[in-house]
This record gives structure tokens, C-alpha cells and sequence, in this order.
């Protein structure tokens, strides 16, 4: 699976942008899809998993403001970031993950910054 992410840039404080990462080939069957994002100096952080059964965790910096979305049909998966802070600040990156046999996928990442 290539997972390529689009829609970064960079936006005011208390913007919004939509993330999306389009898979190279069908999601239906991926167990887990998310998104991390990577602040300079920082480790990279879970922000959003969307899984086959619809269940959805988010970072407790992100809760109330973005929003995973997963559409099968168009083998893609959207990040919605509204009310973003410059502490969103970062590179952030789509991942997919198949439990059995166990696979995990990165994407290249997309940068996002948020300017006070």
C-alpha cells in the first residue's frame, strides 16, 4: 500500500484545512488508519485512528477540533482540522495498518503551520 497525504499548508490560527491521504489501492480492508503528526523537537504523536468497525480515538489536544473521516469508495482518508492552534504545528503523516499478518504503512508526510 503507497500512502500519499495533500492538503498542508500553511493557515492563521483558528483556520481550518483538510488533510487527505489517498491509498494505492482499496482500504476496505485495513484494519486501522490514522494519522501522527511530528512538531519540530518533538516525537512523533498519535492525533487520529479510524478503524473498520467506525470506532475513532483521537489525541486529547485534538478532541472537539479535527475529525477522521474514511471513505472506502475512494480508497482515502481526510483529516478536518478546525480551530487549528499554532501547537498544531507540524509534519503530519497518514499510516495504515493490517493486523494479520501484521503490516504498517507510512506516508511522506504533509507540513502544516499554524501562525499566531
Amino acid at each position: 500500500v503507497q500512502l500519499v497525504e495533500s492538503g498542508g499548508g500553511l493557515v492563521q490560527a483558528g483556520g481550518s484545512l483538510r488533510l487527505s491521504c489517498a491509498a494505492s489501492g482499496s482500504i476496505f480492508r485495513i484494519d486501522v488508519m490514522g494519522w501522527y503528526r511530528r512538531a519540530p523537537g518533538k516525537e512523533r504523536e498519535l492525533v487520529a485512528t479510524h478503524t473498520t468497525d467506525d470506532s475513532t480515538i483521537y489525541a486529547d489536544s485534538v478532541k472537539g477540533r479535527f475529525t477522521i473521516a474514511r471513505d472506502n469508495a475512494k480508497n482515502t482518508v481526510y483529516l478536518q482540522m478546525n480551530s487549528l492552534k499554532p501547537e498544531d504545528t507540524a509534519v503530519y503523516y497518514c499510516n495504515a495498518v493490517y493486523f494479520a499478518p501484521w503490516r504498517n504503512y507510512w506516508g511522506q508526510g504533509t507540513q502544516v503551520t499554524v501562525s499566531s
